[in-house]
């Protein structure tokens, strides 16, 4: 099976990853043909699919997975995607034509089976019986080896991809934090030079398991590290909520930190400096791509609050754009994610907020991957207010 066709099979439309038959399914209508300026469900597909023949020239893929399987408690990131795709077209009713003209090319969303998370984790008979209703069109030795799990879908996409274009650059959209993995996993694997993650969060998502699990919310960070080689390369920004403190984070997994209280006692724009300035370090080791990792948390709870662990005393917007901005001047991103955001959660002025917030992050991030002003909406953007 060739690429691009393994690719229509595991990815669906913008808007269309989570299933709906009947509740829902008008809104996801309406939705994908504002998204991609069609009148029927026909137009949607055709669009689409003329994305997907675009990747190999493309500069920046966007892609959803829009799963919470591998969250906490609360549940909610997976309408993340939805919610922001939607707020976006509003703000930018011409995305399209500026992302064209960026080089960047939706590929839509992960398909997610909500109950699943990854393929390790199922039995033969469910992974059996899930391909059986995910590729109906296949035969049954095409269907044995499909992924059916949203963070082993999104793995063998991110493979595809850069199979057909080596230099592609991403921008994800989530999701709870777990489906940054694959995309890092990928990266780390394919890329032939080193790379840092910059991680803005309020936790530092650094269990090597939980309960067992070994990708999810709380763990993917512990794996990245493991995976770009550690060194201080994974640098974590805004943290505020763990069960130890920075020296033993440190001193244990080679990571750096910069904790929320100690940014605020350096001031914004000291504290930018002080993490550029560890940048700067990285780049004379040889380290001059870096991948935003930006959970939705790590932002202050008053400004964020719908989210599944919010928590306050975090950075401000201006911060986070004032980072996002100086990643896209001073290092080369090749990747970006923005997760967490859960709109279902708290009352509606908050979820308007936090989405409204999470897409100036979206619309920073491509700035910083495509260096390209047409993502541009108006005064302050790429990080100017501090």
């Amino acid at each position: 099976m060739d690429a691009l066709r393994e690719l229509a099979l595991l990815l669906r439309p913008a808007g269309g990853g989570i299933h709906t038959v009947s509740t829902g399914g008008e809104e996801r209508r309406r939705l994908q043909q504002r998204i991609y300026g069609a009148g029927t469900d026909a137009d949607v597909t055709q669009r689409w699919r003329e994305a997907l023949a675009a990747l190999p020239g493309a500069r920046v893929a966007l892609l959803a997975v829009p799963s919470d399987a591998g969250a906490g408690l609360v549940r909610g990131a997976a309408f993340g995607p939805g919610a922001l795709r939607s707020a976006l077209v509003e703000r930018v009713p011409d995305f399209g034509v500026r992302a064209r003209a960026a080089g960047v090319i939706d590929l839509g969303d992960v398909f997610v089976v909500p109950q699943l998370l990854e393929d390790e984790m199922l039995s033969e008979s469910q992974k059996v019986a899930t391909r059986a209703a995910l590729f109906p069109e296949l035969g049954p030795e095409e269907r044995a080896g499909m992924p059916v799990a949203p963070l082993s879908i999104a793995r063998r996409v991110v493979r595809l991809c850069l199979a057909l274009n080596p230099e592609l650059k991403f921008m994800l959209l989530g999701g709870d934090h777990s489906v940054a993995w694959p995309l890092v996993a990928e990266l780390a694997a394919r890329r032939p030079r080193p790379f840092a993650i910059v991680h803005p969060d309020a936790h530092t998502d650094l269990l090597a398991e939980r309960l067992g699990v070994t990708h999810c919310f709380a763990t993917w960070a512990y794996h990245a590290n493991d995976a770009i080689g550690r060194a201080g390369r994974l640098v974590q920004v805004g943290i505020r909520a763990s069960g130890h403190d920075r020296a033993w984070w440190e001193s244990r997994l080679g990571v750096r930190q910069f904790w929320a209280s100690d940014l605020a006692a350096r001031g914004e724009a000291g504290g930018l400096d002080d993490i550029f300035a560890h940048l700067r370090a990285l780049r004379s080791a040889g380290v001059e791509d870096v991948y935003l990792s930006n959970d939705i948390d790590g932002t202050d709870a008053a400004l964020a609050p719908a989210t599944g662990a919010p928590e306050v005393g975090g950075l401000s917007e201006g911060f986070v754009r004032a980072l996002i901005g100086r990643l896209g001047r001073e290092m080369s991103v090749i990747g970006a994610d923005l997760v967490e955001v859960a709109p279902s959660i708290g009352d509606r002025g908050g979820a308007k907020r936090t989405v409204e917030i999470g897409v100036g992050y979206v619309l920073d991030s491509l700035t910083a991957l495509t260096r390209s002003a047409v993502f541009e909406t108006g005064p302050g953007r790429g990080g100017s207010n501090v």
